[in-house]
């Protein structure tokens, strides 16, 4: 997630309800937070007779250990099972048809979030359901048991990529003995082994009013939507603790040394690169993770060096570089469909160009800006459907704060020449990296050979 989509609009100073916090906020935008620490968010966006609600919650591979690794997804799968007010997951869907809701739920490093579109008219049956979900889950033992190949098929469907084996390699050389904490998918053996215990116990550390944010959005009323989300989830117990203090989530160690490995797969049907590194995060380096989107979308214009000595010149089918923002170290990814002839040559054209990304002659200033507005014509996109923007605002919660979200244009525009030095400097140029190359088994042998000397 490179950008995703953040939001670029006229702000007004908005007071953050009882908290009494002055945030800066899109005027359509109202937050408040309960007594009991639930932050609620309504976006008006009055187009269409919809409303969509969304609780996300502070979860994710970043809390799990091996022994869960994978259990912050299938906990999410559990959350439109049974609850205490719809006793089996049939009754659970019978609500659905009878609400007409449109419903799923997505899990990711640092958020898990819940979500479903249904008429306006049902705003107060909508929140009855959410919160009946969200905190009352019974984690039937026989439901267990069905979701759990289910999710483990998700898993299966993934493998079925070559990619995903060089990228789970890649990670594993990136994160080390962390690796869970960055691997969503989880492990098989831990998905289809769950237990409602284990699921008791995310729902112990993690699902509490203050870990969370309730978030409506379409055509909906700010002060009727609070009355009635204070009505109903109010009453949700906070914790007496701070999950992150209690159950604290371990620094990834900086590499110490740069890495080159071959992953052979049979089904692979043409090789591919992938290089790792280590960049910037939100809670010590926010400046660098604005530069770190700009460059990687200046990178992605046809008009670029890195383009033309990569595509045009034939070494390439494709070519591109990407930073996923995260709250604990978010890594920089460069990927290349090399011909397959030309392996090697396409990994010392991609070393030679890191040596010069912070040079004042690899970009111009035109090209500078083009990679502003183009992020800045995405974001504008990505505001079209509310539906599908207010994940966006929730992933910027969890992963930063909703400021992120609603300053990201106007902080993309600030990025300058020598934030992208810096950038660069700090996170890329001359810093250990794992490169690993996708290969069939019958070509690794030769292959292995012939980048002996990268090593």
């Amino acid at each position: 997630m490179n950008h995703l989509n953040k939001i670029l609009a006229c702000v007004c100073l908005a007071l953050v309800g009882s908290t009494g916090v002055a945030q800066q906020l899109p005027s359509n935008f109202h937050l408040t937070k309960l007594k009991n620490g639930l932050e609620v968010l309504v976006i008006e966006e009055k187009t269409v007779p919809l409303i969509t609600i969304e609780v996300c919650v502070k979860n994710g591979s970043y809390t799990e250990a091996p022994d869960y690794n994978g259990l912050s997804h299938l906990y999410e799968h559990m959350f439109f099972k049974a609850n205490k007010d719809l006793s089996s997951q049939e009754a659970f869907l019978a609500r659905v048809n009878e609400l007409g809701i449109r419903f799923n739920g997505s899990t990711s490093n640092e958020r898990v979030n819940y979500y479903f579109t249904l008429n306006k008219k049902f705003l107060s049956e909508g929140l009855t359901f959410m919160n009946s979900a969200i905190r009352y889950p019974l984690f039937n033992e026989v439901e267990m048991k069905n979701e759990n190949p289910v999710v483990d098929g998700e898993f299966q469907r993934a493998e079925s990529n070559p990619t995903f084996w060089l990228y789970e390699d890649l990670q594993k050389q990136l994160w080390g003995d962390l690796y869970s904490r960055k691997n969503v998918i989880g492990d098989h053996h831990i998905i289809l082994s769950a237990t409602t215990e284990k699921m008791k116990t995310i729902q112990q550390k993690y699902y509490y009013p203050n870990n969370s944010i309730l978030v409506i959005a379409g055509d909906v009323d700010h002060a009727e939507a609070f009355k009635k989300a204070a009505a109903l989830f109010e009453s949700w117990a906070p914790s007496d603790f701070d999950p992150f203090v209690k159950y604290p989530i371990p620094e990834f160690k900086p590499l110490d040394k740069s890495t080159v490995f071959l992953t052979e797969n049979v089904n692979t049907t043409n090789p591919f690169i992938m290089m790792g590194l280590h960049g910037p995060d939100t809670r010590n380096d926010v400046k660098a993770t604005y530069a770190a989107d700009v460059f990687s979308f200046l990178l992605k214009q046809k008009s670029s060096q890195f383009q033309h000595d990569l595509i045009d010149s034939g070494l390439a089918f494709g070519a591109d570089v990407s930073y996923q923002t995260c709250k604990y170290t978010g890594p920089i990814v460069i990927v290349a469909v090399p011909n397959p002839q030309k392996i090697k040559e396409v990994i010392e054209k991609l070393e030679e160009h890191i040596t010069k990304w912070d040079s004042d002659s690899y970009f111009t200033d035109e090209q500078l800006e083009t990679a502003k507005t183009l992020l800045a014509v995405a974001d504008a996109k990505g505001r079209e459907e509310t539906t599908e923007f207010i994940h966006t605002v929730t992933f910027w919660w969890a992963s930063a704060n909703i400021e992120y979200y609603t300053n990201y244009v106007e902080n993309l525009k600030k990025v300058t020449r020598e934030d992208i030095k810096r950038y660069v400097q700090t996170y890329i140029k001359g810093k250990p990296k794992a490169v690993g190359v996708l290969t069939t088994p019958a070509n690794k042998a030769a292959l292995e050979a012939h980048l002996k000397t990268l090593k």
